[in-house]
């Protein structure tokens, strides 16, 4: 599955290619709560067709009404400058377009853009690179530059910069139940996948479509995926010969989110291992996460995706959790020994 904007360009660019007038909407501005963050796009074609969104319904349907109908003089024309709109200004437009209380947005529209830019951006997307797309609001002319920082959304009087990265990534090191779970999870949160685990007896057993199975060694794996930004890479096989391997290639990497299945008590000795035996330090390991997910009292294979997925969305997102979701402090909290005795295979304890 792409990423939600991945998707969208495309089909923005189809529809231009094939001649069909269509806009694209990006969130500019939000005040108070909005439905949508800022840079949240959304492409209309002239036949109504939605793809994306910048609320949570309601003012697709009021752009879809305003700009597609036969009869609507300011329809989806040729081209044109971009135009800003803004909703949820008022209380009654709060409430007639279901925004949340006080939330008001600010989207610009831009009419017609231009196919073989489009043409353009999604090759770059595709091809893994992060581009920068800068847009004059005098005319709309754009223009696309390469970029290795993906920046926050800018917009002035003169134009609106909005940068386009890749699809976020996650490698699992291990195909069993547990890895099962979470790749549909991050399958369907935009993440593409890939799977590695050289044991044949559980790939031949792997079930979810989508993922990419590997079967080479992990620290090979983790070297020819070269995670960066935008990637995640979680050890889930509980066998310190895999999940190290993988674990110690991971660290050195600009991953995002490292880190491996395991209770406290073998999340410290695998770090334990690591310093007197693979030469690291509590420098170089601490961007290792372990016991991995947040607390939610989770003891299956799908409740701990669960816990596992969330985390995981968090740190991409830039959330910090409270303390009290952290299943180490929790768990020495409530006096919950080390021992792994009586522990289920996949505890996070």
């Amino acid at each position: 599955m792409d990423n939600l904007d991945l998707t969208v360009l495309r089909a923005l660019r189809d529809w231009r290619l094939a001649g069909q007038p269509a806009l694209l909407a990006t969130v500019v501005r939000t005040w108070g709560s909005s439905p949508r963050p800022v840079g949240s796009i959304m492409a209309l074609a002239g036949s109504g067709a939605v793809v994306g969104s910048v609320s949570g319904g309601c003012i697709e349907d009021d752009l879809i009404a305003r700009y597609t109908r036969a009869d609507a003089q300011d329809a989806i024309g040729p081209g044109g400058p971009p135009q800003f709109a803004k909703y949820g200004v008022t209380a009654d437009e709060a409430y007639r377009f279901g925004l949340p209380c006080g939330g008001t947005l600010e989207v610009l529209l831009e009419f017609d853009p231009d196919a073989q830019s489009l043409v353009e951006l999604v090759e770059a997307l595709d091809a893994g690179r992060l581009v920068r797309r800068r847009v004059r609001l005098a005319d709309g002319g754009v223009t696309l530059a390469r970029t290795h920082v993906p920046d926050e959304l800018q917009v002035d009087e003169h134009e609106l910069v909005n940068t386009f990265g890749p699809g976020y990534r996650m490698l699992l090191i291990g195909a069993g139940q547990l890895g099962e779970y979470l790749a549909t999870m991050a399958l369907f949160n935009g993440f593409t996948v890939t799977v590695c685990d050289p044991r044949e007896e559980y790939r031949g057993a792997w079930s979810v479509k989508g993922a990419t199975i590997d079967e080479g060694m992990p620290d090979d794996v983790v070297l020819a995926f070269k995670p960066d930004r935008r990637s995640c890479v979680l050890a889930l096989t509980h066998d310190p010969k895999l999940d190290d391997l993988a674990l110690l290639e991971a660290i050195k990497t600009e991953a995002f989110y490292v880190g491996a299945i395991g209770s406290r008590r073998n999340n410290a000795l695998r770090r334990q291992r690591m310093i007197e035996h693979f030469e690291q330090t509590e420098e170089s390991l601490k961007n290792l996460r372990g016991p991995i997910g947040i607390y939610i009292g989770s003891k299956t294979p799908p409740e701990i995706a669960v816990s596992i997925m969330a985390e995981v969305l968090a740190v991409k997102n830039g959330v910090a959790l409270p303390r009290d979701l952290d299943v180490a402090y929790v768990k020495d909290m409530q006096g919950i020994a080390l021992s792994d005795a009586g522990a289920p295979v996949c505890s996070l304890s």
